[in-house]
């Protein structure tokens, strides 16, 4: 599912569930800043915890010595932080559920 394909099924929800309809540049603005939200509570080292959907993290890469797959020749590869999602109980519940419903 893509960012604008969210944004579509958000408004078409939410017309289905309260019978009003959102402009498009509403559930835009919205999607936006709840994803820059969480951008910048990341970037700032925070952790993010939605309960029933899932965490998010930071994990720590340290430094190492990688290998160019091009050439072969040995490169520095920084030591960096890479956000890490770990999924809630529920969420993993409800997937499981409907992939075995699928499955049947």
């Amino acid at each position: 599912m893509t960012k604008s394909e969210l944004m579509l099924r958000l408004a078409e929800l939410v017309a289905a569930q309260k019978g009003t309809q959102l402009v498009a540049k509403d559930v835009e603005h919205s999607v936006k800043v709840l994803v820059d939200t969480m951008t910048r509570s990341l970037a700032k080292g925070q952790r993010i915890e939605i309960r029933g959907f899932g965490s998010f993290d930071l994990n720590h890469r340290p430094a190492r010595v990688g290998r160019n797959p091009k050439t072969g020749d040995k490169v520095e590869v920084p030591e960096k932080y890479v956000p890490h999602f770990k999924p809630g109980k529920e969420l993993r519940e409800r997937v499981d559920q409907a992939l075995q419903n699928v499955a049947d």
